[in-house]
């Protein structure tokens, strides 16, 4: 008899992400073997490294908003068999990502660990995150450890507990030479982001919700984007898996738990079931919309500058918009304007200099860029 259909599912999702990373694993470090080489298979050369005993990292060795880049290839070079690592918070459907993952990567020759965050949020947080390191490493997973951040204030507390958490898994991910960390991210959670997204007026690249690969050299996997919620949360209670529910997550002050627990259940009344999917399906395919705008604004971006590398405004305009406000918004952040503080009001009073010039003035943009026309080109540079 097999695993109950919930586990079975969740194991089937991470299989499926770790043959990905062990076909660019292979890739990368054997870039001459042949095609039908076997993903996973242990070589002559690739002796398995000591355990790393599980440790707590203190706050000032993961500094918040610290972001290294190390690529696959070097990392992989180095440990020999990849390591991926599972964020993991104790809740459910982290929880049943680590016993996936702690039941695959065996089978498929691959080294397996974890890392929770303590955001330090809540009294007894640290306590909590070394429950979930002993939970971690009853999974056998190798190394663990858990590491504390001190989360700042910069565009609310959803998002500067996002940015430490971050900061701390890139720091993880290179310290310890893993090839990728996996996150628990669900259907919900997408449909949540689609929803969020929305509310802001946000354009399609928002629309398009997280990816299942994202992050520098594509560090950062979330094999459970077509799972629903339940099915995680069914998994560890067959598993006899302990999990934690964050209050967080429950609590009306953040805008996320007022829409998971009233929204999307006020949208499913009015709307019938299966709205979680159809956003997650939304999110899919505005994705690949959005993908094909970036690549060709990344081509036609060469065809508007003049010999000085100076936008063409005439050119610009010719361009249709969705195409030319993407070469508006690298513009300004090559400039220097902080991807994350550049809204679409922004983009579209830039874009007003081409398709509404009527000898206006310079605008102002987050982190002290300015863009103005002049004589018939886009300026757009630190003021």
């Amino acid at each position: 008899m097999g695993p109950h259909p919930a586990v079975a599912a969740i194991r089937l999702a991470v299989r499926r992400v770790l043959h990905d990373l062990l076909t660019e694993h292979h890739t990368n470090t054997t870039p001459h073997a042949p095609a039908c080489a076997t993903p996973g298979a242990p070589s002559a050369t690739s002796a398995q490294p000591a355990p790393t005993r599980p440790t707590a990292v203190p706050p000032a060795a993961v500094p918040a908003g610290t972001t290294l880049s190390v690529s696959p290839r070097a990392r992989t070079a180095v440990h020999g068999p990849p390591l991926v690592l599972v964020a993991c918070s104790g809740g459910a459907d982290s929880m049943a990502l680590a016993s996936a993952l702690a039941f695959e990567a065996p089978k498929l020759g691959v080294r397996a660990g974890g890392i929770t965050v303590d955001h330090g949020l809540q009294p007894g947080s640290g306590l909590r995150a070394e429950e979930v390191v002993l939970r971690l490493n009853a999974l056998g997973l190798d190394p663990v450890e858990s590491v504390a951040v001190t989360v700042g204030r910069d565009g609310g507390p959803e998002a500067a507990a996002r940015d430490a958490r971050y900061a701390a898994l890139d720091a993880a991910l290179d310290r310890h030479g893993a090839t990728a960390v996996l996150l628990g991210h669900t259907r919900d959670d997408q449909a949540e982001t689609v929803l969020l997204g929305l509310a802001r007026g946000s354009g399609i690249r928002s629309l398009s919700g997280m990816a299942a690969v994202s992050g520098a050299d594509g560090r950062y996997r979330r094999p459970f984007l077509q799972l629903d919620r339940q099915t995680a949360r069914k998994a560890c209670m067959v598993q006899s898996l302990s999990v934690w529910d964050d209050p967080h997550n429950a609590d009306p002050a953040y805008t996320r738990s007022r829409l998971r627990h009233e929204g999307l259940p006020a949208l499913e009344k009015a709307l019938g079931k299966g709205v979680v999917e159809a956003l997650a399906r939304t999110a899919r395919l505005s994705r690949d919309d959005a993908d094909a705008l970036d690549t060709w604004a990344r081509q036609a971006e060469a065809s508007v500058r003049d010999a000085a590398g100076l936008l063409e405004c005439a050119k610009l305009y010719a361009l249709p918009p969705a195409v030319r406000r993407r070469i508006l918004r690298r513009a300004a952040i090559e400039a220097g304007a902080p991807a994350g503080s550049l809204f679409a009001r922004h983009i579209e009073e830039i874009d007003r200099l081409i398709t509404g010039w009527r000898g206006q003035g310079a605008i102002n943009l987050p982190g002290r860029v300015v863009a103005q026309r002049q004589g018939g080109r886009l300026v757009i540079r630190q003021g």
